[in-house]
């Protein structure tokens, strides 16, 4: 019989002699193992071999031994013929189908790869919970404030309700904005428009824009010229001296370097503040994402500046990552394309 073949004689799309069962099983776009009546594998096809790493030579083989995993063969002997897995020894995240092979006896293990799903699920979910977090906030200032001003206050009481009232609904606004923008952002919304300008003018206008309070200590090269979104780098730039500012303490210095490395200009915004551990380093970038849950939201943002700045940066073509300081605090770091460079 055709499956009783080596299981070298299955690959490959113009192996001789193969059925159409066989051609289906082999260009199926799901894992697939053909498994005879002792649960050993026969075949495993394309998508099997890359996934598992699977030496066609061994086979056949006990499926613990093609698959480093216990848990199919429990599936496979077991009741259930669908089950959603994890791969311990390959750390993914599976839903599993038992199905009857062509054969009497032979059974045909499907497996899809839910890992990314599940990831962004949980990424979703996430969002939702911080999101009405963030807003719950204001939004409850909001009430408890105007319910003071139906109690006809004092006038000196009247404005100071109604300035809170002010600060609380742009707080409010700011989210939605820093919302909308990601969501222009990651739809492909938001359209690149380049031009030419020199790098320290830039910088000098960022600061103009935020009014930091804390020493600027800055190398930048004068003749150094860069064609890109004006705009959106200055943004981008903006928020991580903002971030800088907030995590630093009084009195020490935001450090800004830039220079050309191999085929990249390399920015850097560096801060003498606590630092972040290693673990958040990744992480930092999402939305709503905060090292310091506890840190007052007026102090620490709402945990969507450095998510709208990562991606102002991969639409320029560059990335931006986050490690520690040699001494002490944290460099935010972004890297832009060399081509898009000129000399000044």
């Amino acid at each position: 019989m055709i499956y009783r073949r080596r299981a070298d004689d299955f690959e490959g799309p113009r192996a001789a002699g193969r059925d159409s069962f066989s051609e289906a099983l082999e260009n199926a776009p799901i894992v697939a193992l053909l498994l005879d009546p002792n649960g050993r594998v026969l075949v495993a096809n394309r998508r099997a071999r890359d996934f598992f790493a699977v030496d066609s030579e061994r086979l056949p083989a006990s499926l613990v031994e093609v698959t480093l995993e216990s848990t199919l063969f429990e599936l496979v002997r077991g009741e259930r013929s669908d089950a959603e897995i994890y791969l311990v020894h390959h750390r993914r995240t599976v839903h599993a189908h038992r199905a009857a092979g062509p054969l009497p006896g032979q059974t045909i293990l499907f497996l899809q790869d839910m890992t990314e799903l599940r990831r962004l699920a949980t990424v979703r979910q996430e969002f939702v919970a911080n999101l009405v977090h963030e807003l719950k906030t204001p939004i409850t200032s909001l009430r408890l404030t105007a319910e003071s001003l139906l109690g006809d206050p004092q006038p000196r009481d009247r404005k100071r309700f109604a300035e809170r009232l002010v600060r609380e609904a742009d707080l409010m606004s700011k989210i939605i904005d820093n919302l909308r923008q990601l969501g222009d952002i990651e739809t492909g919304a938001m359209a690149v428009d380049p031009s030419t300008f020199k790098l320290d003018e830039l910088f000098t206008e960022s600061l103009a824009r935020l009014s930091i309070d804390r020493p600027l200590d800055a190398s930048i090269p004068q003749d150094l010229t860069i064609t890109t979104d004006r705009a959106k780098l200055v943004q981008a730039l903006g928020n991580l001296l903002d971030n800088a500012a907030k995590f630093s303490p009084p009195g020490t210095a935001i450090e800004v370097e830039a220079e050309v490395v191999g085929d990249e200009l390399v920015l850097s915004v560096r801060d003498h503040g606590p630092g972040i551990s290693p673990e958040h380093w990744s992480r930092v970038f999402e939305r709503f994402y905060k090292v310091d849950r506890a840190r007052p939201r007026e102090a620490g943002g709402f945990g969507l500046g450095l998510a709208i700045t990562k991606h102002l940066v991969q639409i320029l073509g560059g990335r931006i990552w986050t490690e520690a300081a040699r001494d002490g605090g944290q460099v935010f770091t972004i890297a832009l394309p060399r081509q898009v460079l000129t000399a000044g």
